[in-house]
């Protein structure tokens, strides 16, 4: 056997090793996401909804799959499931902010202020479920997100510590869904190496208890509601 062949051999058994893991954390978090999987009408009450963000188009309107995860926890909320919203998402540029956007769209739709909560550091699902414990004092939560997206999400916020339950949002057809699914592979076994050594988010902050004044969440707060 010439060196060459055994440097591809080596090469090849490398790249089976790593595919094998990514395969078994992922089967793992997607496996056990099943017991915490409800719907609309079966979820058990929580402390609150938890909204996560995504696209919002120039013009301020949400994305479909953005409205779909908003409508989709306004179902939960008229279902009793929990009285409080927690709208966590990007808001780092100011041009660009899906929690206000979000909480536009849930006031127009006659849900009170004082039941909105707002996270504008909210910049990846796992920095979104990590401050709803640390910052929103958050025991239990219900997170209404894709179905390609509901087994990592649920999968980190029980991981920390808090009582997760998913709800599948798909209400559409989202274009190139299949490219979700791809990235998802990778992006879970992100997430369960950030959960194994128990990363910080990008920002913190002063604690806002999810009992108590949600105004305190709020940067714009220049309307008679």
């Amino acid at each position: 056997m010439t060196k060459k062949t055994k440097i591809l051999i080596s090469l090849a058994a490398f790249f089976v090793f790593i595919c094998a893991i990514v395969a078994i954390i992922n089967g793992r978090i997607l496996l056990g996401a099943k017991q915490f999987t409800y719907t609309t009408s079966t979820t058990p009450s929580a402390d609150a909804i938890l909204i996560l963000g995504a696209k919002v188009y120039n013009d301020g309107k949400l994305s479909w799959m953005l409205q779909d995860r908003a409508d989709t926890a306004l179902e939960l909320y008229a279902n009793g499931v929990a009285k409080k919203f927690l709208v966590s998402g990007d808001h780092g540029q100011k041009n660009y902010d899906e929690v206000n956007t979000i909480k536009d769209y849930l006031l127009a739709k006659g849900i009170k202020p004082e039941n909105i909560f707002l996270d504008h550091a909210g910049f990846s699902t796992y920095d979104s479920l990590y401050r709803a414990k640390a910052i929103f004092n958050i025991k239990t939560v219900v997170v209404a997100t894709q179905k390609f997206h509901l087994p990592r999400a649920v999968y980190i916020g029980n991981k920390l510590g808090i009582k997760t339950y998913g709800v599948n949002a798909d209400k559409h057809y989202y274009k190139n869904g299949y490219l979700n699914e791809i990235r998802e592979w990778p992006a879970r076994v992100k997430t369960w190496l950030m959960v194994l050594f128990r990363m910080k988010p990008k920002f913190l902050g002063e604690k806002i208890p999810i009992t108590g004044d949600s105004l305190k969440s709020w940067d714009k707060i220049n309307q008679t509601y």
